[in-house]
């Protein structure tokens, strides 16, 4: 199904490396709010006094919302227009901001964060899909697509660093007010430079069938962020996780028996987009057992400061620049397949020379496994990314998009659930038998490391430290083990990728050339 640019397109063309700059920013924002409040809780915990679920919801709500609703928002754009759907985007983050940093309590908090959810869900696929427009020829395209990820990456690393530096100096809402004036940035530039593109936008636009994907991506992720967490079988992780697979089960219905459907499920069976969404997937379950490593290692193991560890992050985040920047050229030389491939390799290889860490601090060793774990995520997400958009007509655009970001933030949720069950399953057994703890304080110690050290600071005396070091031990050994787990899915994407093209981009193609029709 062909695209459909209109007036404004030509001087967006001219213009395209600034509409990229624009865009990059937008994301970098969004990716920075999904991690930038790890490291200002306790400080909105002290101010705002929210109950426990309360400030789970907190945390959760801008995730939860934000994957529920990439698949709704991407199709939408391709329908009433994309650069329509970023500027909405645009707007709502900029409110949901600054009600978040002047929320007066819990409950305005969730709601603000869920709002930023729903702008970050029409900001994502948004960028992706213009980019696929804005740059008709693949191998400029695939260099935009490299900064887009670059950047992607970058930013959801460096959040907790960016947390950090303005809780030194500020209160907690500042982590969400500095997006305010940047929004506010954005907005007139993309409105002056980003050029309106659609697809044909032939029959009804399924409002119900968006609402099932909504609603069913919502409760699923929900009960994997539920299962990683330690309630495996518990009413509310089945509820949800019984919702999800029936709300899901009525959209793919509906979708096949559609005649013009919002979701075209029988892209999957391309190798090339239904393999790349996959390796999407696993690539991200990566990403979460680095958040092991850098939200909780550093921190509670080797008792770094929020600098220090923004500070041991920077090579992952450097690395990950320069393999976006040497991605067009890697896939023009190497083709998707060898690409993905053995950026899944480099991947598992920076990850098992991780699992030598232990309480020690060792940072040449940490180092050099985040300068391999940087170069191989990124040069396995832009592989993936460039294969899944290039192998959509220019009118589904916004629709693969949707996809690829939807395959991240379930990957996340798999990898919560997968990862984060190996860590329980070591680490609360250990801490549990702890010499001299109480059997109260030894099982409120067993839900993570952060709390343990919490109830050894209370305790006091020989329990004390028999605690924290059975606690720094047990998650040593559970971060190994996820480490180990990780390594061997990520081996099978690996295996995965082989079904991606052999060949990349050639000499430069006009986007016309590329468009198929769904017909």
């Amino acid at each position: 199904m062909p695209g459909t640019s209109h007036p404004g397109a030509g001087a967006a063309e001219r213009n395209r490396w600034t509409v990229l700059v624009v865009l990059c920013v937008s994301l970098f924002l969004v990716a920075v709010d999904a991690t930038v409040l790890h490291v200002a809780v306790p400080a909105l915990t002290e101010d705002l006094r929210p109950g426990g679920i309360e400030l789970l919801w907190i945390v959760d709500a801008y995730p939860l919302v934000c994957a529920s609703l990439l698949i709704l928002f991407g199709t939408l754009g391709d329908r009433v227009g994309r650069r329509r759907v970023l500027l909405l985007g645009y707007a709502c983050f900029g409110v949901a901001s600054a009600l978040a940093a002047l929320a007066p309590g819990p409950l305005p908090l969730i709601l603000a964060r869920a709002l930023l959810g729903a702008g970050g869900a029409m900001i994502m696929p948004a960028t992706l899909s213009i980019l696929r427009q804005v740059f008709p020829d693949r191998r400029e395209r695939a260099l935009a697509i490299g900064i887009w990820s670059a950047v992607a990456a970058v930013g959801a690393a460096i959040g907790p660093l960016v947390g950090g530096v303005l809780l030194e100096h500020f209160w907690w809402g500042s982590v969400f007010l500095v997006n305010v004036p940047l929004m506010a940035l954005c907005l007139p530039v993309a409105l002056a430079l980003v050029p309106e593109s659609r697809g044909t936008g032939e029959g009804p636009f399924d409002v119900t069938g968006a609402l099932c994907a909504a609603g069913g991506l919502f409760a699923a992720i929900l009960a994997l962020k539920r299962t990683g967490g330690g309630d495996l079988v518990t009413p509310g992780t089945l509820l949800a996780a019984l919702l999800g697979a029936l709300l899901l089960t009525i959209f793919v219905r509906r979708q096949r028996a559609a005649r013009r459907p919002l979701l075209d499920l029988s892209a999957f069976a391309r190798p090339a987009f239904g393999a790349s969404a996959g390796c999407v997937v696993l690539t991200v379950l990566a990403l979460v057992g680095l958040a092991l490593v850098a939200a909780q290692y550093l921190q509670l193991v080797l008792e770094l400061s929020p600098l220090e560890t923004g500070l041991r992050l920077l090579p992952l985040s450097l690395s990950a620049i320069c393999a976006g920047l040497l991605g067009s050229r890697m896939l023009v030389r190497l083709g998707p397949r060898a690409m993905v491939s053995g950026g899944f390799a480099l991947t598992v290889v920076a990850v098992l020379l991780l699992t030598g860490l232990d309480d020690v601090d060792r940072p040449l060793l940490l180092s050099a496994g985040f300068v391999l774990l940087g170069f191989g995520l990124e040069t396995t997400l832009f592989g993936a990314y460039e294969s899944l958009l290039n192998d959509a007509p220019a009118g589904q655009a916004g629709e693969a998009a949707a996809v690829g970001e939807t395959a991240y933030q379930f990957g996340a949720g798999v990898g919560i659930a997968v990862l984060g069950s190996v860590m329980n399953a070591l680490y609360a057994p250990a801490v549990r038998g702890a010499d001299g703890v109480p059997r109260e304080d030894s099982r409120d110690a067993a839900h993570s490391l952060g709390e343990a050290l919490t109830v050894a600071d209370r305790l006091g005396g020989p329990a004390a430290e028999a605690l924290r070091a059975a606690a720094r031990d047990a998650f040593v050994h559970g971060m190994r083990m996820t480490l180990l787990t990780s390594a061997a899915l990520l081996a099978l994407g690996a295996l995965l990728a082989l079904r991606l093209p052999a060949t990349g981009p050639g000499a430069p193609r006009p986007l016309a050339t590329a468009d198929r029709s769904r017909d």
